[in-house]
């Protein structure tokens, strides 16, 4: 078993005639590897004991794989700072001994995970915090992996044991804010639905942890069954997360239950927080007098998901797009090619997929409509934004237009925005510098917006998880060949922050396409379309952009698609 810590103290004209040769329902595709989803997992169970060996990244951004289904509880930890030791050492009261039990992550052959504290100074001093607050207001996240049963009781339960385990040591309870709540929630959400334990980096400086100035800390533990009472149970038996359970800074508490259809079927998230005076809406218990129940109801949102379905896994290996790393582009005649990916940045002989794309601006690639197979939007000259979907067996379906007049005018990125929401959804930049999210509407008419951002100055965007934190980001690339970083939330907002420039010298970059699984399983990247036919892959894993290198081909008179 492993778990997971970190502590931080104090309708419109007829849409563009199909590309030549792709009939609906007549061209068929498959992809060359099945669809992968979004978290992998790694092997590691001991059939003896069911305990389970973690894959851990040090690095608080970056996801820890699951580890094979077995029996029991398991969780994730952060990073180590130079003040580890000293704020360990006084952070558990000297009146709550350690409960007798061993954890069994410490059995033989199972490496533990050591609890990891944030330095006091990044609660006296939250301007010194590494990121910035997202907007308060935004939506919970309830997407397509998450099981939509009432988390209520579990909610109470873990809340009763955690007080009941206090009491008992001597210490006084901690009340419930359903606002804390609403962010344990939200993150519960993010990770079932990624499968993927990890924590939210920073989370004490978002709005919703009302300003905590005596302690934060987050647990987080899953389990393959729906014992909640378990999760307590784990966290009691583990030192590091004991401290938290018993650290008597703590007066509030908020927790986040998700329940999946995978093999871990509950996902639990607690917060814990030290005021001195204890924030507005605090309550005795979850669901108390004039809370509304154990979470507020989320404030509606061009985010919200559609529908909530997980896609099905299909052999691709006939489709036109055969996987996220794949390298589609337009050449000069408009055909459509693909180079599928076989290997660690190695690809095969292009192929055509299509015909008549001479007047499309962009091609996009996207699993539009979450049904397994990749499909491409295209922006055309004319105005109009179309969508060919993909077959499994080949080819795509007749276009269906999205959107009649004036797409021309913008620069686009298309990819999974929201959080709450794993259906793409389109960034639009516009002429005056302003940044609209379009949601995604399935096949119906996208007309509804919301703004971004504004000022924003970009000849080229490309929507990317940058810092590996979860969350997609922007690359704007900039006429002088500068790029710029804005990072994203999840929410219909950017992050309050500084906009550091992440790289120059690309002045000559016509294309920007976001790649998974380039490099190995999950692995995130770009690819950029240069002069003298050059195609480069830059990759991401370590949160930043790594040393470029060329994906061999020829690429004369042919636009990358993005």
């Amino acid at each position: 078993m492993l778990c997971a810590l970190a502590l931080v103290s104090s309708s419109a004209t007829a849409p563009p005639a199909p590309p030549l040769g792709q009939a609906a329902g007549t061209a068929s595709i498959t992809l060359a590897s099945p669809l992968v989803r979004d978290a992998g997992r790694s092997a590691g169970a001991d059939a003896g004991t069911g305990n389970l060996t973690p894959a851990v990244d040090p690095d608080i951004r970056a996801a820890s794989p699951l580890p094979a289904p077995t029996p029991g509880t398991t969780a994730s930890s952060g990073p180590a700072t130079s003040s580890t030791a000293a704020a360990a050492s006084t952070s558990a009261p000297s009146t709550g001994p350690l409960p007798a039990t061993t954890p069994a992550a410490t059995a033989a052959g199972v490496p533990s995970i050591p609890p990891l504290w944030a330095p006091d100074q990044e609660l006296a001093n939250p301007s010194a915090a590494a990121l910035a607050a997202p907007e308060p207001a935004s939506a919970l996240p309830s997407t397509e992996a998450l099981v939509p049963d009432s988390n209520a009781a579990a909610i109470l339960t873990v809340f009763t044991r955690i007080n009941e385990y206090r009491v008992a040591n001597g210490l006084n309870k901690v009340k419930y804010n359903p606002t804390v709540a609403s962010m344990s929630q939200e993150w519960s959400d993010n990770i079932a639905t990624r499968e993927v334990v990890e924590h939210r980096a920073s989370f004490w400086t978002d709005p919703r942890a009302l300003n905590p100035n005596n302690g934060a800390g987050e647990i987080i533990a899953i389990r393959t069954d729906r014992d909640a009472a378990q999760l307590v149970e784990w966290w009691k038996g583990s030192p590091g997360h004991n401290a938290m359970l018993l650290d008597p800074r703590f007066n509030v508490m908020g927790a986040g239950i998700s329940y999946t259809n995978s093999t871990y079927q509950i996902w639990g998230v607690v917060n814990f927080f030290g005021y001195t005076t204890l924030p507005a809406g605090t309550l005795d218990s979850p669901g108390g007098a004039g809370s509304g129940g154990a979470f507020p109801a989320p404030p509606p949102s061009l985010c919200d998901a559609p529908v909530r379905h997980m896609p099905p896994t299909l052999n691709l290996s006939a489709a036109a797009i055969t996987g996220p790393a794949d390298l589609v582009s337009v050449d000069s005649a408009g055909q459509l090619l693909n180079r599928a990916s076989t290997g660690s940045r190695t690809y095969g002989a292009a192929k055509v997929i299509g015909s008549g794309f001479a007047g499309a601006k962009d091609v996009f690639v996207t699993d539009w409509d979450r049904d397994g197979t990749y499909d491409v939007l295209v922006q055309w000259t004319t105005g109009n934004l179309a969508l060919y979907r993909g077959i499994a067996t080949g080819g795509f379906q007749a276009p269906i237009t999205l959107g009649t007049g004036g797409w021309n005018t913008l620069t686009l990125a298309v990819g999974g925005w929201c959080a709450n929401n794993r259906m793409p959804q389109i960034l639009a930049l516009d002429g005056s510098g302003n940044l609209f999210l379009y949601p995604n509407k399935g096949t119906g008419d996208i007309a509804d917006r919301v703004t971004v951002a504004t000022g924003i100055s970009a000849s080229r965007l490309a929507m990317v998880d940058y810092d590996a934190d979860g969350f997609q980001d922007i690359l704007a690339l900039k006429a002088d060949g500068s790029v710029t970083l804005y990072r994203g939330w999840g929410t219909t907002a950017l992050r309050a922050e500084a906009r550091p420039t992440v790289a120059t010298g690309w002045t000559d970059v016509t294309g920007i396409r976001a790649l998974r699984n380039v490099t190995g399983l999950n692995s995130t990247g770009v690819a950029l379309r240069r002069a003298n036919d050059t195609v480069q892959y830059w990759d991401l894993g370590s949160g930043s952009l790594a040393s470029p290198s060329n994906i061999a081909g020829t690429w004369t008179g042919q636009r990358l698609a993005q």
